[in-house]
């Protein structure tokens, strides 16, 4: 089961209460692809701060919010996609995190 973790060539802060991400390209922000996140994407990403597994990641979420937790999955499964596809997110596997198989 892979690990997610936020990738190492962004920066995220949360002013006024919404979380934003941005690339860093060569060393600089790219200011044209700044994301904004909405509270659920907002609690994924804080789940992020440390390798995460999906069912801990929806964990996190469903203690957060009163969803179902079907929807929830989709939505996590949706937000690591999208991300994944933008190199915000990387899947680890556990083994490169030394964790017991």
């Amino acid at each position: 089961m892979p690990f997610y973790v936020r990738s190492q060539s962004v920066v995220s802060r949360v002013i006024a209460g919404e979380t934003l991400i941005i690339p860093v390209r060569k060393g600089v922000g790219d200011l044209a692809s700044i994301y904004s996140l909405n509270s659920v994407a907002s609690a994924i990403w804080q789940a992020l701060q440390r390798p995460s597994g999906k069912d801990e990641i929806v964990n996190a979420v469903e203690r957060e919010f009163a969803q179902a937790r079907e929807q929830i999955e989709v939505d996590v499964n949706n937000f690591l996609g999208e991300m994944q596809s933008a190199g915000l997110v990387e899947p680890v596997e556990e083994r490169a995190l030394g964790v017991p198989a």
